[in-house]
């Protein structure tokens, strides 16, 4: 068998390069061995054994997963959200193929259906065989998936569902219509009276203008909109945000409407838990003044 080969893994080195989302650094992986590479319909798709972070997923050139660090970002994109509506039942994921938003959804009791629509079937595909501990949700009866176009699947929905949580790339090719008025609009009108929403909201350290604009365009159709970020070693600058908003004006998102006891949540969650909910809503000087 052919050893496979990438042009972004160069002498046993995975290097994340963008001249336009993070300019002049770059997150670099030691490869044990590329596990898949594939030019789906939408994307380059690379799979890679690393040598220190477990099998990592890369979605044209930026990383998106690596098994030793996914649940920070997982656990915090849903949990801000499912703790901060208070009964949520029916819950979508736009995009998310990788199954761990699906994985977390699932540890709340009251969710009865998990939807999720990518559209990219490759990489639920490859998820399942080079990720399990993410994708291990998908054989759920709860589960519902669908294979299309996030946009195009929301504008058949009005009142359904009470959380959705847009787990996207960054705003570059495929995903870059979920970062504008027009994909915040159709979110609020698929969600519930008080229905909640999060969405992945880049870093403070190299994308200001660009949470700003987003963060404007969702003040134009929610009356609650706010931003968090947790820790991550191998996203740009070990840092990403989320936009967390709600369409009950008088939601404190900054505080969870529900939560487990601590014994309970050590056994759920490895990143979050209520303190850090709230936490994570506490900006550094410089992005509080950008953001107000």
């Amino acid at each position: 068998m052919t050893e496979l080969t990438h042009p972004m893994i160069k002498d046993g080195w995975f290097s994340e390069i963008s001249n336009t989302m993070w300019p002049g650094q770059a997150m670099s992986l030691r490869v044990e061995k590329i596990l898949h590479v594939e030019k789906s319909k939408y994307q380059d798709v690379l799979v890679f054994k690393s040598t220190d972070f477990g099998n990592v997923l890369v979605l044209d050139g930026a990383i998106q997963d690596t098994e030793r660090d996914e649940f920070a970002y997982q656990e915090m994109i849903t949990h801000l959200a499912l703790n901060s509506h208070p009964n949520p039942k029916k819950v979508l994921v736009i995009g998310g193929g990788d199954g761990g938003v699906l994985r977390e959804i699932l540890k709340h009791e009251t969710v009865e259906e998990a939807h999720l629509c990518d559209i990219d079937d490759a990489v639920i595909r490859v998820s399942k065989k080079y990720l399990p501990d993410m994708s291990v949700s998908y054989q759920n009866p709860k589960v519902h998936v669908h294979i299309g176009d996030g946009f195009e699947f929301l504008k058949k929905y009005q009142d359904t569902f009470d959380v959705i949580i847009t787990d996207s790339s960054d705003p570059e090719g495929p995903a870059q219509s979920l970062f504008q008025e027009p994909y915040f609009k159709l979110l609020s009108d698929a969600l519930t009276e008080k229905g909640v929403i999060t969405t992945q909201g880049e870093c403070i350290w190299i994308h200001l203008p660009l949470i700003k604009e987003v963060q404007n365009d969702c003040k134009k159709v929610f009356p609650t909109v706010e931003y968090a970020y947790c820790t991550i070693p191998t996203y740009p600058s070990g840092q990403i945000g989320f936009m967390v908003c709600s369409k009950d004006k008088n939601a404190n998102l900054k505080k969870p409407l529900r939560s487990v006891d601590p014994e309970t949540e050590l056994k759920l969650y490895k990143y979050y838990n209520k303190e850090i909910h709230e936490a994570s809503f506490v900006l550094p000087n410089f992005a509080r003044k950008a953001l107000q």
